[in-house]
């Protein structure tokens, strides 16, 4: 089925190259990280995980967001999103892959990624991180290539599948919370260190994930001969709007255990993200901005008119992306290391080639993405035929 994606439009074949140079201006990138190391980024002894660990952390959650598409249709038969189920799994294969590669960059020397497999921890959050993540990965290519396959040969898939399906639903769960766990299991980080942890990124996770995919069925509806569907549009559009309305709840949980109880660990990171600490306030603009944005998706989500008119639709799920991705992205990596437990504040901010490594990344996705997009809408164009 690959031969399909080696057909296609002008329009195609440039949005490919494009990735591609992207991605080597990254790789050269990367490079010169690898001979230099990692003191060309802004991390830092206070700051050791920034910008590559929270594209790591927000795509895990896209990734996790396929389940809102695999749930309805395989468990409760919901018929609609069989045309845009494979869309989902094929946007949480490519983010998984996103994810990895942060991963890899973020070591500085990629050598170390064996020692998680060659001397495993049990007890570490890493160690089971990587295990779910790379599960989830081959769950999500087994069924949908299968189920494309079986599809394309018209006829049902094999049962087999049925049972690999059942354990991906709660495996998209166990992705996002085990990535949750790896920041509200440090006790020195006060900003993390809270229960309720988990259910925000998987709320973000469904409101983000989601909407992203409603602007890729947009965009297949336009480029391609394959039409998502309005109804499974208007379906993926009300997941959102709960999922985002839920989101916004537990960051407001969030804002009154830190005031009302005045425990400053707990309010010194909100303030350093929303107003600045000790004279450091870069990220005050972007948080302010990420909340704007939140509070016009809400609006444009949760007014039946605006969520059901496809073009206000798009903006809303264009500015509620942006919005998560400021908070969980960014926000939430620098705020956890601040301040430090010496109660000092370190300046973090990306640099170029941490900035261009990071573009390099999302274009390898977005590349892989694109391919299997190609792929997936050329048979079932070919079936609707």
């Amino acid at each position: 089925m690959l031969d399909r994606a080696l057909k296609g439009s002008q329009g195609y074949w440039g949005w490919l190259v494009f990735l591609l140079v992207l991605m080597g201006i990254g790789a050269g990138c990367w490079l010169y990280q690898f001979f230099e190391g990692l003191k060309i980024t802004g991390m830092s002894r206070d700051v050791s995980w920034g910008l590559y660990i929270g594209q790591l952390t927000y795509f895990v959650g896209v990734a996790a967001s396929g389940v809102m598409v695999v749930l309805p249709c395989y468990l409760h038969n919901y018929k609609a999103f069989g045309r845009i189920t494979i869309l989902g799994e094929f946007l949480a294969v490519s983010a998984i892959i996103m994810c990895l590669l942060f991963v890899f960059v973020d070591l500085g020397n990629p050598v170390r990624i064996m020692n998680v497999i060659l001397y495993p921890t049990p007890n570490s959050i890493l160690f089971w991180d990587m295990i779910v993540l790379n599960v989830y990965m081959l769950l999500n290519i087994i069924i949908g290539w299968n189920v494309l396959a079986a599809e394309r040969k018209g006829i049902h898939y094999q049962k087999w599948i049925k049972v690999l399906i059942y354990i991906s639903i709660p495996w998209a769960f166990s992705i996002h919370t085990v990535t949750a766990f790896l920041y509200a299991g440090l006790p020195g980080r006060h900003f993390w260190l809270t229960s309720i942890m988990a259910a925000r990124f998987l709320s973000s996770a469904f409101c983000a994930g989601p909407a992203l995919l409603i602007l890729l069925c947009l965009i297949v509806r336009k480029v391609t001969r394959f039409d998502p569907g309005k109804e499974q549009i208007r379906t993926l559009a009300g997941i959102v709007t709960y999922a985002m309305l839920i989101n916004v709840f537990f960051f407001l949980l969030e804002l009154f255990t830190a005031f009302y109880s005045q425990i400053p660990g707990h309010m010194h990171p909100i303030v350093f993200l929303f107003k600045g600490l000790d004279g450091v306030g870069n990220l005050a603009p972007w948080m302010w901005a990420a909340t704007v944005f939140a509070v016009i998706s809400l609006i444009l989500l949760v007014v039946p008119s605006t969520r059901r008119n496809e073009g206000t639709l798009a903006v809303a799920c264009a500015v509620l992306i942006a919005a998560t991705w400021i908070d969980k992205g960014l926000g939430l990596i620098v705020a956890g290391f601040t301040p430090n437990p010496f109660e000092t504040v370190t300046k973090y901010w990306p640099t170029t080639p941490e900035v261009l490594i990071t573009i390099g990344v999302l274009a390898t996705g977005f590349f892989v993405l694109t391919v299997l997009y190609k792929v997936a809408t050329s048979i079932k164009t070919e079936v609707a035929a």
